[in-house]
């Protein structure tokens, strides 16, 4: 009996090994791509990344864009255009698509207008950011940029520290026809007259006006010396170029003051590079030299930061001709936060009534703070 049992266990024994042989071994698993997001597409519209402010404001919004990819609820994707009448193909093809859950849009010219009535059209949510262009502004869920009237305001303060009073000789240099720029002008004009403060953000100070300004000494400051540069440095250079004698020569006859007030960086640019290729007769570098020369800017490009800091090349031409300088602090980055927002208002996390403003804070930048900044590339 004791032997059958043994047999018994060492058959069952046996069979346990084989049993436990043929068990099917686990297969290493392929790996799989990540899923395609299932919430629709963002599509977020800019300009073709070239040069300076916009060349910035374009790769913020490519990041951003793949951010938003790479998280997995919507897809995102940023198209670039050269002018707004493109736009306007692109959001045609964009409506033809069928998967948009919202636009952020900055729109290039107001010719862009029709493109973003036909998204009010066909109830597709858009944020117009930076120009924002009147009629469809009704429309957007949000109009988003920086404060360009507090541009203006801030520009016109710091000149008034500098001895800007009526009857001063003003050289204004404009971007484009667009909001920006008349905001900007607004802005200005509103500071002098008394009716908007100029707020530092940098050092959460108000600033007033010292002195109130009539309409009429504010339009014969802005008559005489205007040109609309298209946001170039060689389209101020080439406005200088033929104006700058005349105008050298009316501040001197004046009282020795000239006061710039340039709606961007670039154009700044145009006058240093002006000065710097030794375009100008060498009597009205003397002259230049010989005056009291105050000279703005809007953007924050690390290029001009080196000018007022002193490492730029250019550093020693601002010094020979300008008394001073600045630029209001206006970063491209913005562009991030407008395309952010967008989740905000998919996420139902939203609080801003249709054709509502948010406006970004801005500031001066200068010699004495610019070293706290870093500026974003330009040329």
């Amino acid at each position: 009996m004791k032997k059958f049992l043994a047999l018994l266990l060492a058959l069952v024994m046996v069979f346990a090994l084989v049993a436990c042989g043929t068990q099917p071994v686990d297969e290493p698993k392929e790996p799989t791509e990540p899923s395609e997001p299932t919430g629709g597409t963002i599509y977020v519209l800019g300009p073709t990344p070239d040069h300076g402010w916009t060349a910035q404001a374009g790769v913020y919004a490519e990041q951003t864009c793949a951010e938003i990819t790479e998280a997995g609820t919507y897809k995102a994707t940023y198209i670039s255009a050269s002018s707004g009448e493109e736009q306007v193909d692109q959001i045609n093809t964009i409506i033809a698509n069928g998967d948009a859950v919202g636009v952020v849009m900055m729109a290039l010219e107001d010719s862009a207008k029709a493109g973003q009535e036909a998204l009010i059209a066909e109830g597709i949510p858009f944020i117009s950011f930076d120009r924002i262009i009147e009629g469809p502004d009704a429309s957007a869920i949000l109009n988003t940029s920086g404060n360009n009237w507090q541009c203006g305001a801030g520009i016109a303060y710091w000149l008034q520290e500098h001895g800007m009073e009526p009857g001063a000789t003003l050289l204004t240099l404009i971007g484009d026809n667009g909001t920006v720029c008349s905001r900007r002008q607004e802005g200005f004009e509103q500071f002098l007259r008394g009716e908007l403060d100029y707020y530092d953000a940098a050092e959460d100070e108000v600033c007033h006006t010292t002195t109130v300004w009539t309409q009429e000494q504010i339009d014969a400051l802005c008559a005489d010396y205007k040109y609309v540069c298209n946001w170039s440095a060689d389209g101020a250079y080439e406005y200088l170029e033929q104006k700058l004698d005349e105008i050298v020569a009316a501040a001197k006859a004046n009282n020795g003051s000239l006061y710039i007030f340039s709606q961007d960086d670039e154009m700044t640019f145009g006058m240093l590079n002006l000065l710097e290729a030794n375009a100008v007769s060498e009597e009205t570098k003397a002259d230049l030299k010989d005056l009291n020369v105050y000279i703005s800017a809007i953007g924050g490009m690390a290029e001009l930061y080196a000018v007022m800091d002193g490492t730029s090349d250019q550093a020693v031409i601002a010094d020979t001709y300008f008394d001073d300088m600045m630029s209001v602090y206006f970063s491209p980055a913005m562009f991030k936060d407008a395309i952010n927002l967008m989740l905000d208002y998919l996420a139902g996390n939203w609080d801003y009534e249709v054709g509502a403003g948010k406006y970004i804070d801005v500031w001066i930048v200068d010699k004495t703070n610019v070293d706290q900044y870093e500026g974003f590339t330009g040329h």
